[in-house]
């Protein structure tokens, strides 16, 4: 069973390729977390979880999930974390969840992908996005082929910075970073509504035809990503840069 969630697409991506090497089942946590559905799954196979990489670690409303929801069946489970640069020292917190939730930690793919965190960084071009993706999908692929195996996966090699950054920077990064209120929609907004459709935590509905955020925000980007008219921004973090996104992709 392959569990994932994804702002603007590069976790889906990389959950539907590994679905379609394993012929696997798929299940969005973004819909399990938009509904409030914490009920029980059952997996006779071993687990695999595709998630972005938040501040060196796994998305805090990915963790609650897991936390909440009894994983039944199969005790081994798989990470596939996806991001712009590394995964620092994510990996003990991966282990700590796994022990709290009597799994078998059999290890993490790292996967990076085109950054999309736009609130902070720039979005590759075009043409490096695909050299980006190219090298992704070796990853993929390497990875993929241990899981099929039954391996575990090569410990995430990680020092002092990156053990720093997955712990006492995440917390900082979270307090300090991740709130809603310079995200504002400009005149060019048509009211389409896909910000809210998109939003995994239900933060965002329309007054009088545009959207308004409400303060539980997770920074996943799909809101100002997915807008069909490059309406919204982020305080002046966003003006200008490429919007990425990676909906629907065919991995072969």
């Amino acid at each position: 069973m392959i569990l994932y969630f994804s702002g603007t697409g590069n976790s889906a991506y990389a959950a539907k390729f590994a679905a379609d090497e394993l012929n696997d089942e798929l299940i969005s946590i973004n819909e399990k977390i938009k509904t409030g559905d914490n009920s029980a799954i059952i997996s006779d196979k071993p687990w695999i979880v595709a998630a972005p990489v938040y501040c060196w670690q796994l998305p805090l409303v990915v963790r609650d999930w897991m936390l909440a929801t009894d994983l039944q069946g199969n005790k081994d489970i798989y990470f596939i974390m996806t991001c712009g640069s590394g995964f620092g020292g994510g990996e003990q917190y991966l282990k700590k969840l796994c022990a709290e939730k009597g799994l078998n930690y059999k290890g993490t793919s790292v996967v990076v992908m085109p950054e999309n965190y736009i609130a902070m960084f720039n979005v590759p071009d075009e043409k490096e996005s695909e050299i980006i993706m190219e090298k992704a999908v070796r990853t993929l692929k390497r990875d993929i082929q241990s899981m099929k195996e039954g391996k575990a996966l090569p410990r995430v090699k990680t020092g002092i910075i990156g053990k720093l950054c997955s712990g006492f920077i995440n917390d900082v990064f979270y307090t300090m970073q991740v709130k809603d209120k310079k995200f504002y929609a400009k005149d060019s907004c048509n009211g389409c509504g896909l910000c809210a459709k998109k939003c995994p935590l239900n933060n965002i509905e329309l007054d009088d035809g545009k959207p308004v955020w409400k303060g539980n925000c997770t920074h996943c980007m799909a809101c100002i990503s997915y807008c069909p008219t490059e309406a919204i921004e982020y305080g002046n973090k966003s003006k200008g840069k490429r919007r990425y996104t990676l909906s629907d992709p065919d991995a072969k």
